[in-house]
Parts: C-alpha cells; sequence; structure tokens
C-alpha cells in the first residue's frame, strides 16, 4: 500500500470519525425542537425494536414543539411509551392521531450535564482519530522497515499525519465550540 493510498484511507476514516461526532450533537436536546433528537429512540413494533423514523414521521411545528405522526395508529402507544422511558427527559401528550411533545426549557443543571456529554462525545471521537493516526503510522514504520521508503520520507510522512491529526482536532474542538454556545444560550 502506498503513502497517498495511506493517507486517504485515514482521511476518510477521521471524516467519519467528526460525521459520527456531528450525529451525536444532533441527538442533544438544546431546548430547540430538532427532528434529530428522536433518531436514537427505539420502538417495540411487530414484535421487533426499530428506529422510530420506520414508524412514524417527526416533525418540528413550533420552536419548541415536536410533532410525531404515526404511520400505524395501533402503535401510538408503543411510540409515547418509548419517548417517555428515553433518557431525553420528554413527556409526549397524545392526542389520538399523534403525539405532540413540548420541549421544556433546559434547567441550569440540565445544561451542565448536556456540557459534560458534549465533551465526554468530543473525547472519544479524538481518541478514535488518535487510534486512526497510531495505526497509520505504524504502517509507515512498517514501510520504513521493509526499505519501502526511506527515514527522509517516513518523517515527511509522519508530519502529513500529525498535521491531519491537528486539523480534525481543531475542527472537533470548533464542534464542540459551537455546540456549547448553542446549548447555553437556550
Amino acid at each position: 500500500m502506498s503513502f497517498n493510498e495511506l493517507k486517504t484511507d485515514m482521511q476518510e476514516r477521521v471524516q467519519k470519525t467528526i460525521e459520527s461526532l456531528k450525529k451525536d450533537f444532533s441527538g442533544l436536546r438544546t431546548g430547540r425542537a430538532s427532528t434529530n433528537l428522536l433518531d436514537s429512540i427505539m420502538v417495540d413494533a411487530y414484535g421487533s425494536v426499530v428506529p422510530i423514523n420506520q414508524v412514524a414521521n417527526v416533525s418540528v411545528p413550533e420552536a419548541r414543539m415536536l410533532s410525531v405522526n404515526v404511520w400505524d395508529k395501533n402503535l401510538l402507544k408503543h411510540v409515547e411509551k418509548a419517548i417517555r422511558e428515553s433518557s431525553l427527559g420528554l413527556n409526549p401528550m397524545n392526542d389520538g392521531v399523534g403525539l405532540r411533545i413540548p420541549l421544556p426549557p433546559l434547567s441550569e443543571e440540565r445544561r451542565i450535564e448536556l456540557t459534560k456529554i458534549a465533551g465526554r462525545y468530543t473525547e472519544d471521537a479524538k481518541v478514535a482519530v488518535r487510534n486512526i493516526r497510531r495505526d497509520v503510522l505504524d504502517k509507515i514504520k512498517k514501510m520504513k522497515n521493509d526499505s519501502e521508503i526511506s527515514e527522509d520520507e517516513q518523517k515527511r510522512y509522519e508530519e502529513e499525519v500529525q498535521k491531519i491529526t491537528d486539523n480534525a482536532t481543531k475542527e472537533m474542538d470548533e464542534l464542540l465550540k459551537a455546540k456549547d454556545v448553542e446549548i447555553k444560550q437556550v
């Protein structure tokens, strides 16, 4: 495997890690309604457990309100139960046709907790990127040991790998900073 292939593979893996972090952040409730908020909820339907988006349509009719329109009305109670029992702290109102979920304002305690959770997500993503870096550096070292590349090339490649890692870390820090602002604003 050439260094360019290694580098491309690393960039793809790092980008997937950043996308995963963004997805984790989208599931954090910040007081503003977002259809992504319910993505992690699993519903017991037809004898199996499925994501909520496979049994219902989630929309945002107002800034602090989610609307869940269940396609099969027999599943309405199951969806309501799944939302109520989730760790999101939401209290859905069943109107017989669908669910309306008001988003209460966040308490200061909950904001602090959300900030810590966002920090944990970011640290986990950084660890994943460092593991990717270590994996690539090991492959570069092996290429050097197998006399496929010179010592100068090894140093240059290692610097490029570090640059990719630093850029990813910087981007993740910026995402965290933006999420913190979003959590504190609402």
